[in-house]
């Protein structure tokens, strides 16, 4: 059975966890998690995500507060270059302790409303951007925190410059290295006439050669 502690995304965290107000700092590199995107929109399993940030204890738990930086792969949607660039995002995520509740310990008809204070607690853990600490809270694995941020970061229709031109839709020429490329464009509600009006003066023509 695997361990915790040998986990790539796991960071200890025990020393901070015994009182609320203490910190610790990462500033460190993590493989990305499987499932991030794509081959067309995504992150490349394995590749190195930077993680920036510090875990600080409060009561109910930590908080970690950071920047993940991930490289980002994918195309243009309008010119269709290759994006190969960092991609940063800032993340906010709350680690709570387990509650009494989870522990076992079976509190009921506590006072002061102690029961509706677990049951909070506990349904934290629910939250979108909340994650359980492992191992009695003496481990903070990431992984889930990496996949999840990185997931509902990425662009459903990625650029490569926010005003990109694109390409020409007659002929496909990058419209960004040839801003003046343009097509005379024929209206074909006149194509009828012009065919008539040609057809006149060549019999026209003709009379005059007579």
């Amino acid at each position: 059975m695997a361990r915790v502690e040998d986990s790539l995304w796991a960071i200890p965290v025990a020393q901070i966890a015994s009182r609320a107000g203490q910190s610790k700092e990462i500033d460190a590199d993590f493989p990305a998690p499987s499932g991030i995107g794509d081959d067309i929109v995504g992150i490349k399993e394995g590749d190195p995500v930077h993680v920036t940030g510090s875990f600080d204890s409060i009561v109910d738990g930590l908080i970690f507060t950071g920047r993940l930086v991930a490289p980002f792969v994918s195309e243009c949607t309008r010119c269709l270059k290759p994006i190969d660039e960092d991609w940063p995002v800032n993340v906010t995520v709350f680690f709570p302790y387990e509650s009494a509740a989870d522990k076992g310990c079976g509190k009921s008809g506590s006072k002061n409303g102690k029961d509706e204070e677990v049951d909070i607690i506990a349904g934290e853990d629910e939250s979108e951007d909340t994650y359980p600490l492992l191992e009695n809270g003496a481990f903070a694995d990431i992984e889930a925190m990496i996949r999840d941020t990185l997931v509902e970061s990425l662009p459903l229709q990625p650029l490569c410059k926010p005003d990109c031109k694109g390409l020409c839709s007659q002929c496909g020429i990058d419209l960004n290295e040839n801003p003046d490329h343009h097509h005379e464009m024929e209206d074909i509600r006149f194509a009828g006439l012009a065919g008539l009006k040609a057809q006149l003066e060549a019999e026209q023509n003709g009379e005059q050669d007579k």
